[in-house]
C-alpha cells in the first residue's frame, strides 16, 4: 500500500473536516502507480486548480515544528523527511521523520538551515514532492519559496510573490492601505543604516519600534524612547535580525502605547477562497516575544472582532493569499486597531486555534498545497466555530531569576505534565537531551483547552506544576506567576502587562533537591569526601538501632513547661527548690566536640531525639547548640545550624535547650557589633533556645555583661559562667584564688543572672577544690541555682561532680556513658549510680541511660574518621600541668599526629604550658585558648623557649591571634597584659582599651539581606543573614554549597562522608512524606573532553546520571577559567554563547557600565558591561569563542 493510498484509507478518520471529503477525493484520484495527477476544477472564483497528491514532504526546519509537521504527514500517510545540522545530529526531530539527511557540514549552526541550494539538492536527490518551511529560518524568504518551485517541488505555503510582498513590511503596508485596512505610521522602505533611523526619529518623534524587515517572532525588535539610544539599539536589532533571518534591514514605525496584540488566523486555497479561524490574543509578551497566547481573545468586543477579521480577509483577498497565514493588529485602548504585519507562514501559536476550532492547520496546509479547496475540506466560514478557550505557554530554557538568560546544558531529568485538556508539542524535551546555545530556547509548548479562560488556566497551572525539568533552568516559575495573576484570569491584558507587574518576576527558585543530592553523591564518588577526614579510619557500615519510644504522641512535660508558663526567674527558683541533683546532658554538643571534633550531624541527633523527649524528660537541659557547632555545621557538615535547632526543638518540646554564648563574641571567635549579639539572642530564643551559658574567654566582665543583657532582653534564661582555671585548693596559686571567683560571682549575680555556672573547661577542678569553691559560692548566694561543668580529662570528673553536688551544686553536666570520659564530660550512668539511695538521687534509672548509651555506642562508629581514641587512649592527669581545655586537647593531638609529630606531643603540651605563662597565665577557653595554642605551636615549630620568645620578640613575626590578643581585641585579662612582652610583640601598634565591641559600628542587616538575596535568591531567611553576620566567608561558602548540592543533611552519615558503594541502595527523606530511593550503578572510566566523569544512578526506579568534574584529571586538561562568583574584579559570562564583539582593549581604563563584549546565544544578543570602574588587566576571550555560563571574560583591576 503506497503512501497516498495509506492516507486515503485514513483520511475520513484523521482529518478534522469529516467523512464528507472522502467521496470528493476518490472522485479525483488516479491509479497509485501514476507519479503525477492533474485535474482542472472550476470553483466559485472561476480559477483553475491543479490537483496533485503529495507523497513525501521535506521539512526545512528543526525542533518541535518539524515534529508537528511530521506527525501530520504520518496521519495522512505521507513520507516525512528531515534535515539536520551537525549540531542537531542527536536531536529528536531527525528521529521522528521517516528519513533524515545532514546538511550544512562545516557551516555555523543557523546557517545550515539557511542553506537553500543544499536543501533543494536534498529534495531533488530523494524525490521529494513538497517542502514545508515551518516557522523561522527560511519560512518567510520568497527566494526560498521560488527556488523550491523552480526545482519542480511544491512549496507548502503562500506563493513566492505573496511571501515577498508580505515579508517586505513596506509593500505589506502599501497593500493594507490599498485594501482599506488601517495602518501605523512608519518608514516607506527598509532601513539599513543607523543614520536613516536617526533621521526618521528626528522627523517623526519618539517612541518608535525597530522591526526586522524580513522576519518576525520578536527577533531584531527594539523599542526606542531616547534619541541618544537610537544608534546603539539599531545596531543591536539589525545584528540580531541578520543572525536570525539572513538580512539585517529594519522597518521603523511609531510605537503604539499599551496596545493589545491581536492576530487573525487566515486560510486560503488556490481557488481564491479565504476564511478566518478567528483570532488569538498575544499580548503577554516579554522583549516583544510572545510568552502566552490565548484563543479566542478574551473580552474582545464582537463588533471589533467582526471588523478585524473582515479586514484580515479583505487584505488576504487583495494580495491573492493562499495557504495559512496570520494578519496581526495592534488594538489601542479606544478600540482602534492598526495593521502591523502579515506572517506568511504557520505561527508558533497556531496550536490554540486548532484547539478551539478543531481544524488541523498543518494538514490543511498540505491539502491546500495538493490542490484541494476550502469547500472540499468543509472549511467554509459558516462551518467554523469557536469552542471554549485555549492557552499556549512556551516553556523555554531561560532562567527567569537572571533576566531570562538562555540556559544550556544537558537535561538530567524530564517529567511532563499531562492529562485531560493538555497538549504538548515539543522536540528537545527528554532526559539526556543537550540544549545548545545555537538555536531558539523553546523546550516544549504546553496547550490547555477548556470551556473558559479560568478553567483553561487552571489546567495549564496544574500541568506546569507537574513538570520536572532538571539540568537546565526553565521559565516555568514565571509562567505560573502569570497564570495565577488576577488580571490574566480576568482577560484584561495588553502588551505592558508584564512590565507593569514586577511581582511576576519574583519567585522562589525550584529546589531540585533530588538532582542536587545526586550531584553531591557523585562528587564524593569521583573526588572524595567534601569534609576532610582526620584519620584513615572509615565510617562503620551500621545503622544505629534507636531504642523503643513510647507510643504516646506527646512526651511528659519537663522543666521547660515551668519556663514557658512562669518565665526565667520562676524557673530558676524552681530549680533551686528542687531537692535532687539535676543533670544537663552534653551528648548532643560538648561531648562530641571533645571526642569527635564536633562532627556529629543533625541526622543522627534527630534519630535519637524522640527517645530523649520521652525517656529523659527530667533533664535540667540538653546542651545542643552554640559554641563550635555553629561554624562547624556550615563549614564541614554543610548544614544549617538554625535548622538543627528548629528540628530538635520540634522533636524535643519538653526539655530546655542550653547553648554556649561567648559573651560579646556570641558564637564566634572575634568581637561583633553589639546589635549582632542582641539580634542573635533574639533569633535563638525565637527558634527554641532556652538557657544561655554566658561566658567570656578571659572572664572579662564588660564582655560578660553585654551577653547577660542581650539574653535577658531576648527572654532567655541567663546562666552566667565563671571560667575556672588554676586550683583554688592550692595556696601557692594566688592569681585565681577563692576570693577572685567569689568577687566575680557577686558581680554576675548583681548583673541579673538567673543561674550561676562554674565552667571548668579543662577539667582542672579537683574534688577538694570543688568542695571548697561550691561551698563558698553557696554560702555567699544561698538562693542562686549553681551549675557546674567540667571535663573528665584526668579521670577525676565523676568524683569532682559528686563533691560539687554535696557542696551545694544544683546541676552538674554529664555525657551518656558511651560518649563520656577523657576530654568529654563525666559519665551519666556513673553519676546516676553513685547517687542512688541518697537524698540527691537523680530521677533516672540505669536502664534508660543504658539504652541511650547503646545508640551512641553504635552511632560513634560512624564517625571513626574523627575518633579521638585514634591518638588519645585514656584519661591523663597531666592536664593539671598544661591546662589544655578538653576540646582543644584532641584537636592539638590530631594536628601533631597529622604532621608526623605524634611521638613529640609531650613537647607540644609542654610548650602550651610555657606559652600560657608567657601570656600571663590567662583563662583558657575559646577564643583565648586558641591564642595559647597558636603560640605553643609557633614555639614548637621554631624550637623556641620562653626565654627565646622574650628576648627575640621584637624580631619575631607572631601568629595573628597572639597579636590581636596583645592589642586587647578579645578583652582585658585578669592582672593585665605581660610587659614588656606585649610592647615588643605589638611593635608600636596601638592597644585597645575597654570593651572591644563598643568601638564597632552597627552591622547593617538590611543591606546584608539585600546583598544575600541578590546573590542567593529569595530563600535567604533572617537566620541566614545572622549566620553571615557572624561568619561571612563560611556562611557564603555554605550558601553556595547548598545551592549546588541541596539538603545533604538528609543523607545518612556514612553516605554523606564517603559515599555509597557501587550497587548499594540507600534512601533520603527530604521532607515529611517524600522519601527518595537511590541506587548507585556505576562510575564511568572515561572522561569527557571537558574533564567530566559520568556517574550513573537509579532514582525512584528511574535511570539518572550526573557529570562530575574530575579535579585530579582536569589538571592535565586546558579548561577555560571560571569567574569567581564573589570577586568583583572578575567579569564572567552571564550566559552560554559566542563572543561576537570585543569593544575594549587591555590596560585601558573603563568606567562602571562601559560595554565590554557582546555575546550571542539562541539568537539573543547581550552586552556585558563593566561591574566596576578600573583598568582592564586581562581579556580572557577572543572573538568567536564559545563560552559557558560563568566563564571568565575580563579581569579588572
Amino acid at each position: 500500500m503506497g503512501y497516498y493510498s495509506t492516507w486515503l484509507a485514513k483520511a475520513a478518520a484523521s482529518t478534522p473536516w469529516g467523512n464528507g471529503v472522502t467521496s470528493k477525493i476518490r472522485s479525483r484520484c488516479i491509479p497509485a502507480c501514476s507519479p503525477y495527477f492533474t485535474t482542472n476544477v472550476r470553483h466559485k472564483h472561476s480559477q483553475k486548480v491543479d490537483y496533485r497528491p503529495i507523497k513525501s514532504v521535506l521539512v526545512a526546519n528543526r525542533g518541535e515544528i518539524a515534529i508537528r509537521i511530521f506527525r501530520a504527514c504520518t496521519e495522512l500517510g505521507i513520507r516525512s523527511v528531515a534535515i539536520y545540522s551537525e549540531q542537531d545530529k542527536m536531536h529528536m526531530h531527525r528521529q521522528k521523520a521517516d528519513e533524515s539527511y545532514l546538511i550544512g557540514r562545516g557551516l555555523e549552526p543557523v546557517q545550515a538551515y539557511l542553506n537553500i541550494p543544499e536543501i533543494i539538492q536534498v529534495a531533488k536527490e530523494h524525490n521529494i514532492d513538497a517542502i514545508h518551511p515551518g516557522y523561522g529560518f527560511l519560512s518567510e524568504r520568497s527566494d526560498f519559496a521560488q527556488a523550491v518551485i523552480d526545482a519542480g517541488v511544491r512549496f507548502i505555503g503562500p506563493s513566492p510573490e505573496v511571501v515577498r510582498k508580505m515579508g517586505d513590511k513596506v509593500e505589506a503596508r502599501e497593500a493594507a492601505i490599498a485594501a482599506g485596512v488601517p495602518i501605523v505610521p512608519g518608514t516607506d522602505g527598509p532601513v539599513t543604516h543607523s543614520e536613516e533611523a536617526i533621521r526618521f526619529c528626528q522627523n517623526h518623534g519618539l517612541p518608535v519600534i525597530f522591526k526586522a524587515a524580513y522576519g518576525g517572532g520578536g527577533r531584531g525588535m527594539r523599542v526606542v524612547r531616547k534619541l541618544e539610544d537610537v544608534e546603539e539599539m539599531f545596531k543591536l536589532a539589525s545584528s540580531e535580525a541578520k543572525a536570525a533571518f539572513g538580512n539585517g534591514a529594519m522597518f521603523i514605525e511609531k510605537f503604539v502605547e499599551r496596545p493589545r496584540h491581536i492576530e487573525v488566523q487566515i486560510l486560503g486555497d488556490q481557488a481564491g477562497n479565504i476564511v478566518h479561524l478567528y483570532e488569538r490574543d498575544c499580548s503577554v509578551q516579554r522583549r516583544h516575544q510572545k510568552v502566552v497566547e490565548i484563543a479566542p481573545a478574551p473580552n474582545l468586543d464582537p463588533k471589533i472582532r467582526d471588523r478585524m477579521t473582515a479586514d484580515a480577509i479583505k487584505l488576504a483577498q487583495h494580495v491573492g493569499y493562499s495557504n495559512a497565514g496570520t494578519v496581526e493588529f495592534l488594538l489601542d485602548q479606544s478600540g482602534n486597531y492598526f495593521f502591523i504585519e502579515v506572517n506568511a507562514r504557520l505561527q508558533v501559536e497556531h496550536t490554540v486555534t486548532e484547539e478551539v476550532t478543531g481544524v488541523d492547520l498543518v494538514q490543511s496546509q498540505i491539502k491546500i498545497a495538493e490542490g484541494m479547496t476550502l469547500p472540499e475540506l468543509q472549511l467554509e466560514q459558516k462551518n467554523i466555530e469557536v469552542d471554549g478557550c485555549a492557552i499556549q505557554c512556551r516553556v523555554t530554557t531561560e532562567d527567569p531569576a537572571k533576566g531570562f538568560q538562555p540556559d544550556t546544558g544537558r537535561i538530567e531529568v524530564f517529567r511532563s505534565g499531562e492529562g485531560m485538556g493538555i497538549r504538548l508539542d515539543g522536540a528537545s524535551a527528554f532526559a539526556g537531551a543537550i540544549i545548545s546555545p545555537y538555536y531558539d530556547s523553546l523546550l516544549v509548548k504546553v496547550i490547555s483547552h477548556a470551556k473558559d479562560l479560568p478553567t483553561s488556566a487552571a489546567k495549564m497551572d496544574r500541568a506546569l506544576r507537574e513538570f520536572r525539568v532538571r539540568g537546565v533552568k526553565t521559565n516555568i516559575p514565571f509562567l505560573l506567576n502569570v497564570l495565577e495573576h488576577q488580571r490574566f484570569l480576568a482577560g484584561t491584558l495588553d502588551t505592558n502587562f508584564l512590565d507593569e507587574h514586577p511581582q511576576l518576576f519574583t519567585f522562589l527558585p525550584q529546589q531540585n533537591r533530588a538532582q542536587k543530592i545526586l550531584n553531591y553523591v557523585g562528587e564524593v564518588l569521583v573526588n572524595g569526601p567534601t569534609t576532610p577526614l582526620a584519620t584513615g579510619l572509615k565510617p562503620a557500615v551500621v545503622v544505629p538501632v534507636v531504642p523503643s519510644t513510647p507510643a504516646a504522641p506527646d512526651p511528659t512535660s519537663g522543666w521547660r513547661k515551668i519556663l514557658l508558663d512562669q518565665g526565667p526567674a520562676a524557673f530558676a527558683a524552681a530549680v533551686r527548690a528542687h531537692p535532687k541533683l539535676l543533670l544537663m546532658d552534653t551528648t548532643l554538643r560538648d561531648a562530641h566536640q571533645s571526642l569527635l571534633a564536633t562532627r556529629v550531624r543533625t541526622y543522627d541527633l534527630e534519630r535519637i531525639a524522640p527517645f530523649v523527649a520521652h525517656r529523659l524528660s527530667g533533664l535540667y537541659s540538653l546542651e545542643n547548640w552554640g559554641g563550635a557547632t555553629f561554624d562547624v555545621s556550615m563549614r564541614f557538615l554543610h548544614e544549617c545550624p538554625w535548622e538543627r535547632l528548629i528540628a530538635l526543638r520540634k522533636l524535643i518540646p519538653n526539655v530546655p535547650f542550653q547553648m554556649l554564648l561567648r559573651g560579646a563574641n556570641a558564637v564566634g571567635y572575634t568581637n561583633y557589633p553589639d546589635n549582632v549579639v542582641f539580634k542573635f539572642c533574639e533569633l535563638a530564643v525565637r527558634n527554641g533556645m532556652d538557657i544561655f551559658r554566658v561566658f567570656d574567654s578571659l572572664n572579662y566582665l564588660p564582655n560578660l555583661l553585654l551577653g547577660i543583657e542581650a539574653v535577658a532582653k531576648a527572654g532567655g534564661v541567663v546562666e552566667a559562667a565563671i571560667s575556672y582555671t588554676g586550683d583554688v585548693f592550692d595556696p601557692s596559686k594566688t592569681k585565681y584564688d577563692l576570693n577572685y571567683y567569689l568577687q566575680l560571682a557577686s558581680a554576675l549575680v548583681d548583673a541579673g543572672t538567673h543561674v550561676l555556672c562554674v565552667k571548668d573547661m579543662a577539667g582542672l577542678l579537683k574534688p577538694q577544690a570543688a568542695q571548697l569553691l561550691i561551698s563558698a559560692l553557696r554560702a555567699q548566694h544561698p538562693t542562686m541555682p549553681i551549675h557546674v561543668h567540667t571535663h573528665d580529662t584526668s579521670g577525676a570528673g565523676v568524683a569532682s561532680m559528686l563533691e560539687a553536688a554535696r557542696a551545694g551544686a544544683d546541676i552538674v553536666d554529664v555525657a551518656v556513658d558511651s560518649m563520656s570520659g577523657m576530654t568529654s564530660q563525666p559519665s551519666f550512668g556513673a553519676i546516676v549510680a553513685s547517687l542512688q539511695g541518697t537524698e540527691q538521687a537523680t530521677e533516672f534509672g540505669l536502664e534508660e541511660v543504658s539504652l541511650y548509651s547503646s545508640y551512641w555506642e553504635q552511632a560513634r562508629t560512624l564517625y571513626a574518621p574523627f575518633e579521638c581514641t585514634t591518638t588519645l587512649k585514656s584519661g591523663t592527669a597531666d592536664v593539671y600541668l598544661h591546662e589544655i581545655p578538653g576540646g582543644q586537647y584532641t584537636n592539638l593531638q590530631f594536628q601533631a599526629y597529622s604532621l608526623g609529630l605524634g611521638s613529640q606531643f609531650h613537647k607540644v603540651k609542654a610548650a602550651y604550658a610555657e606559652a600560657n605563662m608567657l601570656l600571663g597565665d590567662i583563662i583558657k577557653v575559646t577564643p583565648s585558648s586558641k591564642v595559647v595554642g597558636d603560640l605553643a605551636q609557633f614555639m614548637a615549630q621554631n624550637k623556641l623557649t620562653s626565654k627565646d620568645v622574650e628576648e627575640r620578640a621584637e624580631e619575631l613575626s607572631f601568629p595573628k591571634s597572639v597579636v590581636e590578643f596583645m592589642r586587647g581585641e578579645i578583652g582585658q585579662p585578669h592582672g593585665g597584659f605581660p610587659e614588656p612582652l606585649r610592647s615588643k610583640i605589638l611593635k608600636g601598634l596601638p592597644g585597645i582599651e575597654g570593651r572591644p565591641g563598643a568601638q564597632l559600628a552597627s552591622f547593617d542587616f538590611e543591606a546584608a539581606t539585600v546583598d544575600l538575596k541578590e546573590k542567593f535568591g529569595g530563600r535567604i531567611r533572617e537566620e541566614d543573614v545572622m549566620s553571615y553576620a557572624l561568619y561571612p566567608n563560611v556562611a557564603t561558602e555554605f550558601f553556595e554549597f547548598r545551592d549546588v548540592y541541596g539538603p545533604v543533611d538528609k543523607l545518612d552519615t556514612r553516605i554523606f562522608l564517603v559515599g555509597p558503594k557501587v550497587g548499594e541502595e540507600f534512601e533520603a527523606t527530604i521532607e515529611k512524606g517524600k522519601t527518595l530511593s537511590f541506587k548507585t550503578l556505576a562510575v564511568a572510566a572515561d572522561l569527557t573532553k571537558n574533564g567530566l566523569r559520568e556517574v550513573f544512578f537509579e532514582l525512584n526506579g528511574q535511570l539518572r546520571s550526573v557529570f562530575i568534574r574530575d579535579k585530579e584529571a582536569v589538571k592535565e586538561l586546558h579548561i577555560h577559567p571560571k569567574a569567581e562568583k564573589n570577586n568583583k574584579k572578575h567579569v564572567g559570562s552571564p550566559m552560554p554563547g559566542s563572543v561576537i564583539e570585543i569593544r575594549v582593549e587591555e590596560d585601558k581604563h573603563v568606567e562602571k557600565g562601559t560595554p565590554l563584549v557582546v555575546l550571542s546565544a539562541m539568537k539573543m544578543e547581550m552586552i556585558v558591561q563593566a561591574p566596576v570602574s578600573g583598568t582592564l588587566k586581562a581579556i580572557h576571550v577572543t572573538k568567536g569563542m564559545k563560552l559557558e555560563a560563568g566563564d571568565l571574560i575580563i579581569t579588572i583591576e
